[in-house]
């Protein structure tokens, strides 16, 4: 087995999105974590909240949020889920990966800990890691920031052995006995007969310290994926822009997403709902042209939305559902490497209706009536799975079955039939019309004759015709002369 530890050093503070800078997290009335403003500024932990203020007046000070922490682990574990199905917990701030199964789907622990740390710094998570085959030996090295592999015991065994023996979770008074022994590093320990440690430290250090080894077992708990996806983050401060929501958004967008691996699912619809300081919540709908899992195409969707939306009022904190699931079906690998796939069709014209707005995209189907004008109309485009596709299908076989009736016809018609000259019976467009097509007689159109708008009744003689400069035309010619009435191309 393979742990990759995740330390999160900074959780306190950056479980607290959209906050400002300076800025820092404090406890029982002292310093518990600063950003990097704060402690340039000369501000550290453990500093009263009086002293940092006076160095800093600026500094925006927050009471350390516990429940907020753990609901941002547990948020992280979802998120992990596209890297590995076993995560563990190891509060407050460490997560731990078994990814020695996922090696080979990934390409290597180098590809998998590279991925992980890029989503962190997207989510603007700072991370300390180490992978080494226990969880406790692995988490032991993450916090000192190792930032290495040690795929054998060996190696993992002497990184710890140069480990100080300050070891977080163990009492302090084990850690002044220690140093009053003269040991500092955790080889030291092993060098003393574990009898007579025992006495003096007591069996728990002692049990860490082998299960850190690898000589006793350590089995975690792993993390269970929630049954169904619902996710709550307050905001530290009042949001009156929509468009200052995305990072946020994105990090609720990145959980969701590696939940939906985690389950195996796909999402077809979910709402993000802002809940404003006063009056209802705003839901925000995210339909999507057909079931997804990429977070990506979340966040792209998501800031489309925000740009056209004008809050209310100011926002307080969001919640993300999924609302309707849908199960990932297999798919086999290529056995070669493939061009990266483009955003596809159903994934445009999502994006274009969240940024035009509902009924702006449409789409052109047939209309049961042979009159050019009258054979086509727009609807509304529907996003049900396949349904586009499936009609441009039904067109094609459509078409080719009233081949007999109407071949020859231009996708790009008039919008209104244009009058052209007749000399010496031939009609004129940039020089004489040359007719390539017997006629095509269409006529009658009673039905709607009189109707404002309407075509009404027509009886028209169509032909394909072709001009000096090598343009094809559709021209018909009825009672009052010659008509252009659509351009091939």
């Amino acid at each position: 087995m393979l742990w990759l530890a995740l330390h999160f050093p900074l959780l306190p503070l950056e479980a607290l999105p959209l906050r400002q800078s300076p800025s820092a997290v404090v406890a029982r009335g002292r310093v518990l974590v600063g950003d990097r403003d704060a402690m340039g500024a000369g501000v550290c932990a453990g500093q009263k909240l009086s002293t940092a203020l006076g160095l800093l007046p600026g500094l925006a000070a927050f009471e350390r949020d516990e429940k907020r922490e753990r609901q941002t682990l547990e948020s992280l574990a979802c998120w992990a889920g596209q890297f590995t199905p076993t995560i563990s917990l190891a509060p407050p701030d460490t997560m731990l990966l078994e990814i020695g199964g996922c090696l080979r789907l990934f390409g290597g622990a180098e590809a998998i800990i590279a991925a992980a740390l890029a989503g962190c710094a997207e989510q603007s998570y700072s991370a300390r890691w180490a992978a080494a085959p226990t969880p406790l030996g692995a988490g032991w090295l993450a916090r000192i920031g190792a930032g290495s592999v040690y795929p054998d015991m060996a190696g993992m065994q002497s990184a710890l052995a140069k480990l100080p023996c300050a070891v977080p979770g163990w009492p302090k008074e084990v850690e002044n006995r220690l140093e009053s022994f003269g040991l500092k590093r955790l080889g030291d320990l092993l060098a003393i007969p574990g009898a007579g440690l025992r006495r003096r430290i007591g069996h728990e250090p002692v049990d860490d310290l082998l299960r850190a080894w690898g000589d006793l077992p350590d089995p975690q708990k792993s993390f269970v994926f929630p049954e169904n996806f619902a996710i709550d983050i307050e905001l530290p401060a009042r949001v009156e822009h929509a468009e200052a929501l995305v990072f946020a958004g994105q990090r609720l967008f990145a959980a969701l997403a590696g939940w939906l691996h985690g389950r195996q699912l796909l999402v077809r619809c979910c709402s993000l709902q802002l809940t404003h300081d006063e009056g209802a919540p705003t839901s925000l709908a995210l339909n999507f042209a057909e079931p997804a899992a990429d977070e990506a195409r979340f966040v792209r969707l998501l800031r489309e939305h925000l740009s056209r939306l004008k809050l209310k009022a100011p926002v307080e904190a969001l919640r993300l559902q999924a609302d309707e699931l849908v199960g990932k079906p297999g798919a086999s690998g290529q056995l070669f490497e493939q061009a990266p796939d483009g955003e596809g069709a159903l994934a445009c014209l999502e994006r274009l209706r969240a940024r035009l707005g509902e009924g702006a995209v449409q789409a052109l189907g047939e209309a049961a009536d042979h009159r050019p004008e009258c054979a086509t109309r727009a609807h509304e485009v529907a996003f049900d799975f396949g349904q586009n596709f499936g009609l441009t299908v039904a067109m094609t076989k459509t078409s080719q079955q009233s081949s007999g009736i109407g071949r020859n016809r231009p996708l790009w018609l008039l919008p209104k039939p244009q009058a052209l000259p007749e000399r010496a019976g031939s009609p004129q467009w940039h020089g004489p019309l040359k007719l390539l097509s017997r006629s095509e007689r269409l006529e009658s159109g009673w039905w709607d004759e009189g109707e404002d708008g309407a075509t009404g009744d027509v009886r028209r003689d169509y032909f394909v015709a072709r001009n000096p400069l090598g343009q094809w035309a559709w021209v018909f010619r009825n009672a009052d002369g010659w008509f252009l009435h659509g351009l091939f191309a």
